[in-house]
């Protein structure tokens, strides 16, 4: 009896690790980013109202393709995850979950999410995830171990998720839509310029040429830095300007706008890894503010 019930424990330990490894494929972090990125984007494109049933869809939809594109790209970039500390551990490198198993994981999400969008959304919904998982797939991807310009392609597809949420609200995408696109763009060059200057050595061994693994003084990345930063910080104001936020929303993304620009600069005056770190931080406190404000702010249209 004793010995029925060790197997059955041991089976079932089994099974959650192997349930968190292809949780683990699925990059539940970036998809949460991804989801709430979407969220935002659906209820300020609601203009009578939010339908819940509808923006539940999107969700679902979204974090399938967002899913699958996160396992599609562990696949692909399997031996380059292998050569560095911060990514050996995963699923793949580590050989606890086959290739081709990761590989069938990613298609499957990926199709049917796309194919859920269509079905329960809207067809530019479906459209625009496609797109989103197409381009970080076979233009980012590949990109990272040729030209440091991978950063700048891979920021196209990646500030896509609020168009999706306002596709799915309003079958459409008008000029703010586009604003919350280009706040989300600029956004991810500081984030990922000071990722890259962390883990320089990591990128270098693994054959990847991130900015700072091309250029080593990082010059280059220190002034890109600063440029995004505070380009950031005017166009964050204009869903004020165009009367989707209030003024709360313009104060508050103001200062953020500020800190946030202080931080640029500073890493981009001293160079340390330490203020790398800390613009790293304070990019990861910055976007979600910015989307709560608007959440919070959001004006009657």
């Amino acid at each position: 009896m004793n010995l029925q019930h060790g197997t059955l424990l041991a089976a079932w330990a089994t099974r959650r690790v192997a349930v968190a490894d292809y949780i683990e494929l699925t990059k539940p972090n970036i998809t949460s980013l991804i989801l709430f990125s979407t969220l935002v984007g659906f209820y300020l494109g609601s203009q009578q109202g939010i339908q819940i049933l509808l923006l539940v869809h999107t969700l679902i939809g979204t974090a399938l393709v967002a899913s699958g594109t996160a396992a599609l790209n562990q696949y692909w970039e399997r031996e380059a995850d292998s050569k560095m500390w911060r990514t050996r551990n995963r699923p793949l490198p580590m050989g606890r979950i086959a290739p081709r198993k990761a590989l069938a994981f990613g298609i499957g999400l990926s199709v049917v999410g796309t194919g859920y969008l269509w079905w329960q959304v809207n067809f530019l919904s479906a459209t625009l995830a496609a797109l989103t998982l197409l381009s970080y797939l076979f233009l980012y991807t590949p990109l990272k171990t040729r030209t440091p310009l991978c950063t700048l392609v891979g920021s196209f597809p990646g500030a896509i998720p609020p168009l999706i949420g306002w596709a799915a609200a309003q079958g459409s995408l008008s000029m703010v839509a586009w604003v919350l696109y280009g706040i989300l763009f600029l956004w991810q060059f500081p984030h990922f310029f000071s990722i890259a200057w962390l883990y320089r050595d990591d990128y270098e061994r693994a054959g990847i040429a991130m900015l700072p693994v091309v250029e080593p003084d990082c010059e280059s990345t220190a002034r890109q830095i600063v440029i995004y930063a505070a380009a950031l910080l005017p166009v964050s104001l204009i869903p004020t300007w165009l009367g989707v936020t209030g003024s709360i929303y313009l104060g508050g993304a103001f200062v953020l706008g500020i800190a946030f620009l202080y931080f640029a600069v500073r890493t981009a005056l001293n160079k340390t890894k330490l203020d790398a770190r800390r613009l790293l931080q304070a990019s990861v406190i910055y976007l979600p503010l910015v989307y709560g404000l608007m959440l919070i702010d959001k004006t009657a249209r």
